[in-house]
């Protein structure tokens, strides 16, 4: 598979019909590098080597390294192709063990971006004119990485050009960073609505304000991630209800669509996760890792093809062998496997697609970035049972448990010296306490604790969120959240209509946990009037089977409101 990734670089092949396949390379390499951080693998990391090498060797005289011919470049998705061979390239270049090596990417990357910088910008090929799609927003997403060469080589050069696609605002259209910052549209009233290259556009524009310290840009990136978290992010952290464009989701997602609609690409999933991720590493807010954990425990998980399940192709009209990530997520009344994203097939056989490539970098970042470095320390944003190895003595054994919304920490081979441990409590925290050794401290939802002691080894911080049901109501539909926890009707679940009003008890919402069932982080049943409980599980477990013959799910149903009173009805919880 890496092999046929390199091989479209010799053939050139997506010159013939404008392709995207390109793109495999840099996507794949960029997820493999993550998850080698994550997980160190030698024989991972020997065919990330290998093919890395493959790809310089495809180089040519002029430095291009693009799977378009030099009669038919700067156009369709040509540059998209060149963004992704510096990503690629820049995420294995962090984790490469050769010296030579490492010199050999690095002059290529160079020769591989001054060819662009020799013929894109002012009285040459405007870059918004290099691709007839999407008003040039996918060219426009190299910003990203050229600022990154610019942080690695501080070569002004690079900056500069930086500075020039930016003066270029996008898109043909309108000036994404004006609209933006004057706050007049919504995502779906941009010039282009393309949600997946849009969000990497601005991925580029918070790495310009990295580079350079720029406030204004910070902020445009700010209010952007404010406007789509409000008006297109969905139930389960994704956006783009109307095929992969931002449609004001955030109303239109309880909408029913036909079986032929494909909607929140993973791509999009993954995008929205590394945006969150950054803006958290720059700013430390508590809502962005919110954000992040929504999308990774809903839509990133619930793609993941756990059983190996062929797939529609819609361009083939049949069912084809798996890939590991499925492209898009329903939300009501749909099944998954209905089409594969950005698919392309191989000249000399085979084929792939985009968020296949992509949801890597999704399952390996989320929990690479659940503890890092504090100015004064160490901060936990995300929560799984295990052991966090901090440095080679300092360590912290992590117990959480989903269902019950308790984490516990046990530290121990902390230096004699002050260390500050920040600690996420989540948005979705009711009521929140925490002790430490036993003794309370005073805890804040959707904020972060932060202690800054000497720790003693055996130290004990121990949290209690205390999830609940939170009922949400869209164009007169509802969906329920456990925590973070989308949960969902499956049909294969339990038997019966998942569409069928739900009709709560006289005295309200009340529902008892059950044990989950492989692979179900959450299992509850809610209590119905007339005596048939429905069964509730996590949103990524759901609708895993789908060539079954009863493979729909909803997170959207219809449930009396006269009687569930959304806000004021007290949701009861039992034991079971």
């Amino acid at each position: 598979l890496w092999q046929k990734f390199v091989k479209v670089f010799s053939t050139r092949e997506d010159g013939a019909d404008n392709g995207w396949r390109g793109e495999y390379f840099g996507k794949m390499m960029r997820g493999a590098s993550i998850t080698y951080r994550y997980l160190p693998d030698e024989e991972l990391y020997s065919i990330m080597e290998e093919t890395v090498r493959a790809l310089l060797a495809t180089q040519d005289e002029l430095g291009r390294i693009t799977t378009y011919p030099t009669e038919h470049e700067l156009c369709g998705w040509d540059l998209w192709v060149r963004k992704y061979v510096l990503v690629g390239c820049l995420y294995f270049y962090d984790i490469c063990r050769d010296n030579a090596l490492k010199e050999s990417i690095l002059t290529a990357m160079q020769k591989h971006a001054d060819y662009l910088i020799a013929n894109l910008g002012e009285d040459k090929t405007d870059i918004l004119a290099t691709s007839d799609l999407w008003g040039g927003i996918n060219s426009s997403s190299l910003l990203e990485p050229i600022v990154e060469l610019y942080k690695l080589t501080n070569e002004e050069r690079y900056l500069t050009f930086a500075k020039y696609i930016l003066s270029r605002g996008g898109c043909t259209g309108g000036n994404l960073l004006d609209i933006v910052e004057k706050g007049e549209l919504l995502p779906h009233e941009f010039p282009t609505t393309k949600a997946y290259e849009m969000i990497s556009f601005f991925e580029g524009v918070l790495a310009y304000y990295e580079a350079t310290g720029e406030e204004r840009m910070l902020s445009i990136v700010r209010r952007f991630a404010d406007l789509v978290w409000e008006n297109e992010i969905t139930v389960i952290g994704c956006a783009g209800c109307k095929s992969e464009q931002f449609n004001h989701s955030a109303i239109m997602q309880a909408e029913p669509v036909s079986d032929k609609v494909i909607m929140q690409e993973t791509c999009v999933t993954v995008t929205w996760m590394r945006l969150m991720e950054r803006l958290l590493s720059d700013l430390g807010e508590a809502k962005y890792a919110d954000r992040m954990e929504l999308s990774a425990l809903n839509a990133l998980h619930g793609a993941v093809n756990l059983y190996h399940i062929k797939q529609y192709c819609k361009e083939e009209r049949r069912l084809v062998d798996a890939l590991p990530f499925d492209s898009y997520s329903p939300l009501l009344h749909h099944a998954r496997g209905v089409g594969i994203g950005g698919y392309k097939t191989f000249a000399d056989g085979g084929y792939y697609g985009c968020c296949a490539c992509i949801g890597a970098a999704g399952t390996g970042l989320y929990p690479l970035s659940a503890a890092t470095r504090s100015e004064k320390g160490y901060a936990i944003h995300f929560f799984e049972s295990g052991t966090i190895h901090l440095t080679d003595s300092a360590v912290i054994e992590e117990i959480y448990s989903p269902a019950a919304g308790t984490l516990s920490l046990l530290l121990s081979g902390f230096p004699k010296t002050p260390v500050a441990l920040s600690v996420r409590v989540p948005s979705w925290s009711n009521d929140p306490s925490c002790t430490l050794d036993g003794e309370a401290v005073d805890v804040t939802a959707g904020s972060y604790l932060t202690l800054e002691r000497v720790w003693n080894d055996g130290a004990r911080l121990t949290l209690s969120f205390h999830p609940a049901l939170t009922p949400i109501r869209v164009n007169k539909r509802t969906a329920i959240r456990y925590g973070a926890y989308v949960l969902t009707r499956d049909e294969e679940k339990q038997a019966g209509n998942i569409m069928k009003k739900i009709v709560l008890p006289y005295e309200g919402a009340v529902y008892y946990m059950e044990t989950p069932q492989e692979p179900e982080s959450i299992r509850l049943r809610l209590k119905t009037r007339k005596g048939k409980d429905v069964l509730l599980t996590d949103y990524a477990s759901c609708g895993k089977h789908w060539l079954a013959p009863r493979r729909r799910i909803t997170v959207w149903f219809e449930v009396k409101k006269s009687i569930l009173g959304m806000r004021k009805t007290k949701i009861k919880r039992e034991h079971s």
